[in-house]
């Protein structure tokens, strides 16, 4: 049914709309401002504005009221516009205006010496981010290369150059990191993370506590990501689990996302989590990887990868797992050396090759002896086994004291 709006609601509606923005810019009111600003999501005024605009277009007569405000009259003939963009689905044009209102707001911005728009700031910041993703798929529909993500990368940028120095506007800089995070994971260039990284962990004017908690475990959360992918566990054991211990609880889909990435880690660092951990946050995917550890089972590891490869290559934890094969090998042997030394325990720590062979030919894991010599060095190597290898005896002989080094890492509860 067609809601006919009149030429004098119409007028009405949006002048309110312009009032409201001019009183919160006079009365530097941050929490009157950010709601005015919002587009994608929980927009009290998109709907309203963008109806009213259909019927008086007008737009320039309407915002000569805030020319006092020098920049912000054209920032506002913008931001009404791509509200009225993207209620029609016209998610290019609505970035474009986004863009350019964007870029007037941070203008003036900057020559506020208080922080009392942060608030405001980051509603633009998250829709400049979420109005560049819907742009860019609205592109690749129409067959062209989509780049507003990108450029909306560099409008962040710009954003945190305005906020990092000594002033009460430092504390936005997180947020706005946390954002720049969300764009380089997009677009496949996590490598520009690291000079950001630099600014925030290097300068002295941050102090890491004084940030908003949602900021800091959103922040530990990436950058705990980015040691999985350099394979550095223990960093990323630490940055993950202050991620989860910070997460509020009643967070469950975050809890999880950070479980999808900690799990991989705990798991390298020889922690195995409890199979009703992985039901509750459904993270099914991983019950296989957890249950072949626990048995020294390679098949059913080598099968869990391969019923879940897609998903794990999307999350960027499958080379991760698969290294995982050395610590099945370490229980498979744990496990053979548990029932030789309830046999005869002065001769447990001597294991034959023929032995593990016929263990992993049971598993349907088709090795010859000198396939198996080259694992067990590897163990040796890596310290998951302490022993020696008598390659004229074709046997492993395992220390007597403590045969099986732990790993370090410590258990996950959420």
């Amino acid at each position: 049914m067609t809601v006919y709006m009149s030429m004098g609601e119409a007028h009405r509606r949006l002048s309110e709309y312009v009032n409201e923005f001019t009183e919160a810019i006079a009365s530097q009111n941050g929490a009157a401002l950010k709601p005015l600003l919002a587009i994608s999501s929980n927009s009290p005024h998109r709907e309203s504005v963008a109806s009213a605009i259909q019927v008086f277009k007008d737009i320039s007569r309407l915002v000569k009221q805030v020319d006092k405000y020098a920049q912000l009259g054209d920032m506002l003939q913008q931001h009404i516009r791509c509200m009225q963009s993207f209620q029609s689905k016209h998610y290019i044009d609505a970035y474009y205006a986004l863009e350019k209102s964007s870029n007037a707001f941070l203008q003036e911005f900057r020559n506020w010496e208080t922080a009392w728009a942060v608030d405001a700031l980051y509603t633009i910041v998250y829709e400049m981010r979420t109005l560049a993703e819907m742009a860019d798929r609205e592109m690749e529909i129409n067959g062209k290369n989509p780049d507003k993500l990108k450029g909306a990368g560099s409008f962040l940028m710009k954003v945190f150059g305005s906020l990092v120095g000594k002033g009460p506007k430092r504390l936005g800089a997180l947020y706005v990191t946390c954002q720049l995070f969300k764009v380089y994971f997009k677009l496949g260039t996590v490598h520009l993370c690291r000079s950001v990284i630099r600014s925030i962990e290097t300068a002295r004017v941050f102090e890491f506590e004084e940030f908003p908690t949602r900021d800091k475990v959103t922040y530990m959360y990436y950058t705990g990501r980015l040691e999985v992918f350099n394979d550095n566990f223990l960093a990323a054991d630490q940055k993950l689990m202050y991620a989860l211990e910070h997460c509020d609880p009643q967070k469950e889909a975050n809890i999880r996302m950070i479980l999808k990435f900690l799990i991989p880690v705990k798991l390298s660092l020889g922690v195995l989590p409890k199979e009703w951990l992985l039901q509750r946050y459904n993270l099914l995917e991983y019950i296989d990887v957890v249950r072949a550890l626990r048995r020294g089972d390679l098949r059913l590891l080598r099968h869990a990868l391969q019923n879940h490869e897609d998903e794990f290559l999307r999350s960027g934890v499958y080379l991760v797992l698969e290294k995982l094969e050395l610590q099945v090998y370490q229980r498979l042997i744990k496990k053979i050396y548990i029932i030789q030394k309830q046999k005869d325990a002065s001769r447990a720590h001597q294991v034959k090759m023929d032995i593990i062979v016929k263990a992993l030919k049971w598993l349907e894991i088709d090795m010859d002896v000198e396939e198996v010599e080259c694992i067990m060095a590897i163990l040796i190597h890596k310290n998951l086994m302490k022993g020696y290898f008598s390659h004229k005896s074709k046997v492993v002989v395992l220390s007597k004291q403590d045969p099986f080094p732990k790993l370090s890492g410590r258990p996950v509860n959420p």
